[in-house]
């Protein structure tokens, strides 16, 4: 009798459950197949970008549990049963997160390429820390490329949100 190997079990596509942006969602991918390519290929979440592959640059952040993790090297297996947020679920159009509006307010996003990312992991550190330092988010943000050189006027969208969310009492980490 022939049985399969415990590695067998990690290519067989199955249903890998998680919330995505408040909604549960099962796609049948293998185990291993890596979440950004799940998010942008089967869950048509394509704001979430390809940067380096590696988890260096930080432009395919997303939130997993509350925590900004690079989704190019999380295996689905990592999600399942878990909360995934991606820059879709962060805001709309009509109501823009804190930081998004911040953001656009500020002119801090030129390209755009690495904007997701950073938003993710910007959210995370509000959720944690609703009023960082600059030193706080700028360590948070330095995992970014950009390539714009937008990252001075990043840290100031970042700071000019949390104050914003101070004044109107709203929760900044949280999706809208």
């Amino acid at each position: 009798m022939e049985t399969s190997r415990p590695s067998d079990a990690l290519h067989a596509p199955a249903g890998i459950g998680f919330t995505l942006n408040g909604r549960p969602v099962a796609p049948a991918v293998p185990a291993d197949a890596r979440l950004l390519y799940v998010l942008r290929n089967e869950l048509d979440a394509c704001g979430t970008r390809f940067g380096c592959g590696a988890g260096q640059c930080g432009a395919c952040m997303v939130m997993v549990d509350g925590q900004a993790i690079p989704a190019c090297d999380t295996p689905m297996w990592a999600v399942e049963g878990k909360a995934v947020l991606t820059v879709e679920g962060l805001g709309t159009m009509q109501v823009p997160h804190a930081l998004q509006r911040a953001f656009a307010q500020g002119q801090a996003i030129q390209c755009g390429y690495c904007a997701s990312g950073i938003l993710m992991s910007a959210a995370a550190l509000l959720a944690r820390n609703a009023m960082p330092t600059e030193s706080e988010v700028r360590h948070v943000l330095d995992r970014h490329l950009c390539r714009c050189g937008m990252q001075n006027r990043m840290v100031a969208a970042v700071l000019a949100a949390a104050r914003a969310s101070r004044i109107d009492g709203t929760q900044i980490g949280a999706p809208v």
